[in-house]
């Protein structure tokens, strides 16, 4: 890791806690102490507004922060993926969002003509991958936490109708799904659009609490992945 990184990395670090221990942070980013007093040091001597001593701990005084597009080359590559994945998953609305949102940083990078967001070394696969027609109802139907209505057939053409609470949207090889919490079953379910005969919005709003909510879903997603032995987390077996 680069000097020039370390420093911007160490002041997010020490943003983050009340009192840092030198000898914390060096194992935080792989280097000896010595090395954590002198970038300390060097901080200091800049103008950052850090309080402490060897031996004791280091305080970044509250009221300071970092520019709003200040990025590490990693970021910038981690930005450029999702922002990537986002305009060819195929919700036309986010895919511009997602554009507009690169043209956005791009424009408040410092020298942003030396890195360009557009330049990670990575590449989309899915060169096509069209989202369902209410991919976007869904999205915003969890946004604003509101209870959908459904009519809905299984594997086997079985029909249901239910209300359900949305929680999140998957986008997977077999296709476009989206998880919930089904009131009909009492339990979480996942749900392929392309097995829906219907969905609208209703006006009944829903509190996420523990039991329902994506956090309890993802839990439980987990619990069950290690239950079957080499089997990758997913959301398949709740169809």
């Amino acid at each position: 890791m680069r000097r020039a990184e370390r420093l911007f990395r160490l002041v997010n670090e020490l943003r983050t806690r009340h009192v840092s221990r030198a000898h914390d942070l060096a194992e935080r980013f792989e280097v000896s102490v010595s090395t954590i007093y002198r970038d300390i040091a060097h901080l200091q001597g800049s103008g950052l507004p850090i309080e402490g001593e060897a031996g004791v701990g280091y305080m970044l005084r509250p009221g300071f922060d970092l520019p709003a597009m200040t990025f590490t080359h990693d970021q910038i590559d981690a930005l450029a993926v999702g922002l990537s994945f986002v305009e060819s998953a195929g919700d036309p609305t986010l895919a511009a969002a997602a554009r507009e949102t690169r043209a956005k940083i791009q424009a408040n990078l410092p020298a942003p003509e030396e890195r360009k967001l557009a330049d990670a070394p990575y590449f989309s696969l899915q060169k096509r991958n069209d989202a369902a027609r209410d991919v976007g109802l869904v999205r915003e139907a969890i946004r604003r936490r509101q209870v959908l209505r459904i009519r809905y057939r299984n594997g086997e053409g079985r029909p249901s109708e239910r209300q359900v609470r949305p929680l999140v949207v998957w986008n997977l090889t077999d296709g476009w799904m989206f998880s919930a919490w089904c009131e009909l079953r009492g339990d979480f379910r996942t749900f392929r659009f392309d097995r829906l005969s219907s969905i609208s919005t209703t006006d009944d709003i829903y509190m996420e609490d523990k039991a329902t909510g994506l956090r309890a879903f993802l839990a439980k997603e987990r619990r069950e992945a290690k239950c079957r032995v080499g089997a990758p987390p997913s959301p398949l077996n709740r169809l």
